[in-house]
């Protein structure tokens, strides 16, 4: 059987399909297996063979085969890459394969819809400013073979000019239904992404933080929106981003309590919220002195970075109203999905807000057991304290001041440790991280009678003067304690700034070599401008344009919407909104209509023309066949060819008639010769009105 393929797709159009099968794959390479990769890579090879001539289309048991084969091994592999990453490899395959063996225009039509389909699905998981302009010129790309498809006679510039004005034409709408379309809840649930998680972990040991360390990668933004219109947040000594609560050590490894990992599974089917504090439980100023913190509310938004996880990030105490973030217990907030893209959520912190001033038996019982018969050193330095400083908060005073008289060392690199793992720290290495001092004083605390716990997160943030936002990276990652008071409930103590208070105070630069930490095994990082002012500025510029986008367009939310409504309508309502999105919508269209030519009024014909054509229809009328596309003469003679054997009085006239029409449309005529033609048409056209008037149908 012979091909037909190049009489049916034009060459134009073959091209388009070239560059778009890498333009739409490309985004979610990825997310390929190398059998996805391979088999994707052999279809471009043969679609390029045969656009050369060198190879024919591969007949159809062969792309049979290779879907067959390709989907057994996606179902077997599944398990292990995650069933979203298998159905994408699957829908990669089916493009890649259906591109192959095209063979009619309808198939160009069908690639070119699921290429339309990939775009939007890329769009789900890579919405940075940066992947969404890639991804647009990806859609001008896709709809140049579409246009081929219907114009495979122009230049391919010619099509991608008229695909980016097709784009730039349907913004408007798509701008109008972005803003006034209401913000709608998911009608499924897309599968999770098996993918590599990153950031903190809902367990710890000792060392688990200072490898986040070596991460430059951001881990959320921060924007504050305080009542005077300043994007200042509070001091970087007062930015905790609470993130994980660890009640439950083994002598070896932190965890969260059973008890809130199984409310983190039901959160899906029963949200939980915690109430808002009550203004008498504020704490009072005087012990609010160890804080910068003064307001009694903190506002700010929060864009997390995907992490596959599901913990978020907020200041004591974080209340959100979003209904896809759980308010847990522990005062940690905790979303229903993971994180698979970006997520922008609005919190509201209380910062002197008190936190549990009663405790349940269960959770004092939780917050004061240790691992039996371990760290004996540790045990008996906990009762001395318990014994010279009867007090509770006196003790925790004294212990904190403990770690700043001895000589204790930060280090991003700590020796290793045994079987006794605090009491090796304190006694014999007496250098750690963060995780080692806040282990060391939770010990501490519960061994003299004192419920502690651990928290994780992360501690300061970059601030950029150019968008008013606070960039907060991995290696900012930090361990501090909380300690219960009777009536006071949980208090934060950080042994940290008794060790390093510059990494508190100032940040993780101020004490540690960011060439010897987060840079180490990142030598393309961005951050590594932050050294030259005039890069360091380009750099914050970019950063702020992809801020601005995340706040504006992935997080315009339904507070953001109404705000943008309130000041182009004033009191947003019902009939308001209609009316608004009624006229845009008129609008758009009228201009969309315009730029495509409904309204461009036909040029009436020239005298001559109108005449001419009158003629003819009174000749079709006596039964003569249809003009057609045959230029004047050549229909002159067809009328003497039909009627050769009984020829109406009239048609030599028309004949003169039609060579009259002729000479004075396409010849180049002077002044006198056009008069004398004119006036020779004008006469044959009335006695020809005449004669055709009186005479009788064919």
């Amino acid at each position: 059987m012979q091909d037909n393929f190049d009489s049916i797709i034009s060459r134009n159009t073959l091209l388009w399909l070239l560059l778009t099968n890498v333009a739409v794959l490309s985004p979610q390479f990825e997310h390929a297996t190398p059998w996805t990769t391979a088999i994707c890579a052999i279809c471009f090879v043969w679609r390029m063979g045969i656009y050369y001539g060198k190879v024919a289309a591969p007949p159809k048991w062969l792309v049979t085969s290779l879907a067959i084969g390709a989907a057994t091994t996606l179902a077997l592999v599944s398990s292990q890459i995650g069933l979203l990453n298998a159905l994408i490899n699957l829908l990669l395959l089916g493009y890649a394969l259906k591109y192959i063996e095209m063979r009619e225009l309808r198939d160009v039509k069908t690639v070119v819809l699921v290429g339309y389909f990939i775009i939007g699905f890329t769009l789900l998981n890579q919405q940075a400013i940066i992947n969404t302009v890639h991804l647009a010129l990806v859609a001008i790309i896709n709809t140049s073979v579409l246009i081929s498809v219907y114009q495979d006679n122009h230049k391919p510039s010619a099509n991608l000019r008229f695909s980016f004005k097709i784009m730039l034409h349907s913004l408007p709408l798509a701008i109008v239904l972005f803003v006034v379309f209401p913000r709608l809840g998911p009608l499924w649930l897309v599968p999770s992404m098996k993918s590599a998680k990153t950031g903190l972990s809902d367990e710890m040991s000792f060392g688990d933080i200072s490898k986040l360390t070596r991460s430059d990668e951001l881990a959320f933004r921060v924007g504050f929106e305080n009542s005077d219109g300043s994007t200042l947040g509070p001091a970087n000594a007062d930015l905790y981003w609470r993130t994980l609560v660890m009640e439950n050590y083994d002598g070896k490894t932190w965890r969260q309590d059973p008890s809130i990992k199984e409310m983190q599974r039901q959160s899906f089917y029963q949200p939980s919220k915690r109430p808002l504090p009550k203004t008498e439980q504020l704490s009072s100023q005087k012990d609010a002195k160890q804080s910068s913190l003064r307001q009694k509310t903190l506002n700010y938004v929060v864009i997390s970075e995907p992490s596959h996880q599901r913990w978020l990030y907020g200041l004591d105490q974080a209340f959100s109203q979003d209904n896809s973030i759980v308010e847990l217990p522990d005062y940690t907030l905790y979303a229903m999905r993971p994180l698979d893209q970006r997520q922008s959520y609005r919190v509201v912190s209380y910062p002197n807000s008190q936190m549990d001033t009663k405790l349940t038996p269960k959770i004092r019982d939780i917050n004061l057991t240790l691992p039996p018969n371990a760290n004996p050193q540790t045990w008996r330095l906990a009762q001395q304290f318990s014994q010279q400083y009867p007090q509770p908060k006196a003790r925790i005073n004294a212990m904190m001041k403990y770690f700043a008289e001895q000589a204790y060392y930060y280090t991003l690199s700590p020796p290793a440790i045994g079987n006794e793992q605090i009491d090796d720290f304190l006694f014999e290495n007496r250098a750690g991280f963060c995780a080692h001092y806040a282990s060391a004083l939770v010990y501490l605390a519960r061994a003299s009678g004192i419920p502690a716990r651990m928290v994780t997160g992360y501690q300061g943030g970059e601030y950029n003067p150019k968008a008013g936002y606070y960039s907060v990276y991995q290696y900012m990652a930090h361990a501090w304690t909380e300690v219960w008071f009777e009536g006071e409930g949980w208090r934060p103590f950080d042994p940290t700034a008794m060790i390093a208070p510059q990494r508190i105070l100032d940040g993780f630069d101020a004490t540690f070599d960011s060439q010897n930490s987060y840079l180490l095994d990142s030598p393309f990082s961005t951050l590594r401008l932050k050294q030259y002012p005039w890069l360091n500025n380009i750099r914050n510029q970019i950063a702020s344009m992809d801020y601005y986008w995340s706040v504006w367009v992935l997080g315009f939310d339904e507070q953001r919407k109404q705000a943008v409504l309130k000041k182009l309508l004033g009191d947003v309502s019902t009939s308001k909104m209609a009316i608004a999105m009624l006229v845009c919508i008129t609008i758009i269209l009228l201009f969309i209509a315009y730029f495509a030519g409904l309204f461009e009024r036909k040029p009436k014909p020239d005298r001559l023309s109108r005449r001419y054509q009158a003629i003819v229809q009174k000749i079709m009328l006596k039964g003569a066949p249809e003009q057609a596309q045959l230029p004047p003469l050549a229909y002159a003679q067809a009328l003497s060819a039909k009627w050769a054997i009984s020829t109406p009085q009239w048609l030599p006239h028309f004949n003169q008639f039609s060579a009259e029409f002729v000479a004075l449309k396409y010849q180049q005529l002077t002044t006198e010769q056009r008069a004398v033609h004119l006036r020779q048409f004008n006469r044959l056209y009335w006695a020809l009105r005449l004669a055709l008037f009186v005479s009788k149908p064919k």
